[in-house]
């Protein structure tokens, strides 16, 4: 497109450089023209703003989407342990209780036994109520905050852990939803780690950043970490994503494994 200006651009400013002693016009003009040319290409290529706007505005629709999703797979499993667990064991317990009360007058030892094993399935049934319980928001988050709680999951997780909690033992407490998304991105990553790692030792840290919480948990394992085999991984994005968090997996072949997720809060 340039190249019928030059000689004009030769014979113009080549007079008027050489003999007038003036400074070049066509020069600059070609030197416009060819920055406007080399813009075109990417004015056409490039989104128009209001596309732009429209792809911020569909992620956040699309996170929302993804964790809507995740919570009703959650409450699907919360229902399915109550169905096959607590009230299975509830309705044991009261048929025993039953056919106990009924045996009491002419069989009192048949009623004794019968009354054991109610007592049994009962105990049984808080047992499994406690677990549906962890589930949605562990207790220990209540009485040993953050801090606490990830100490106690790196103490019982069989793995040599290096807990660095940071200053979150004291001062203002993250959003009860951020607690628990932290809380079961570090119970995941560490129970990946027992399971598949192939190490004895990986280090959990949490800390607290102006724009939110950020928990990073690391092993020393023969990395290779696949999220497409298992739920635990795409359900631990899909919890951290309701919340507008990120989760990145770095894994590469011979390891490390680091899990970083961000999540976004006030403090």
């Amino acid at each position: 497109m340039m190249l019928p200006l030059w000689p004009t651009e030769l014979l113009v400013d080549g007079v008027g450089c050489g003999l007038l002693n003036r400074s070049p016009r066509v020069r600059s003009l070609i030197t416009r023209l060819t920055d406007l040319e080399a813009r075109w290409p990417t004015a056409l290529v490039k989104p128009s703003p209001r596309a732009r706007l429209s792809e911020r505005g569909e992620e956040p629709t699309a996170t929302k989407a993804g964790g809507v999703v995740g919570q009703e797979a959650e409450l699907r499993c919360v229902e399915q342990d109550l169905r096959d667990g607590a009230q299975a064991r509830l309705v044991s317990f009261s048929m025993r209780l039953g056919l106990a009360k009924r045996a009491y007058e002419h069989d009192p030892a048949t009623a004794r036994k019968l009354r054991d094993l109610a007592q049994d399935q009962a105990e049984e049934a808080l047992t499994e109520l406690r677990h549906v319980v962890r589930g949605i928001h562990p207790p220990i988050l209540t009485d040993r905050r953050l801090a606490g709680a990830v100490r106690a999951l790196a103490a019982s997780s069989g793995l040599d852990v290096t807990a660095d909690t940071g200053h979150l033992e004291t001062g203002p407490r993250a959003p009860a939803g951020v607690e628990a998304a932290a809380y079961f991105t570090v119970a995941e990553a560490l129970t990946n780690t027992a399971k598949h790692s192939g190490s004895g030792r990986a280090s959990a840290q949490l800390t607290r950043v102006a724009a939110g919480l950020t928990v990073t948990v690391s092993d020393k394992g023969h990395g290779g970490a696949d999220e497409t085999t298992g739920s635990g991984l795409p359900g631990m994005r899909r919890r951290v994503a309701a919340l507008d968090g990120t989760v990145r997996l770095t894994s590469p072949t011979g390891g490390p494994t680091v899990i970083e997720a961000g999540l976004p809060c006030g403090w």
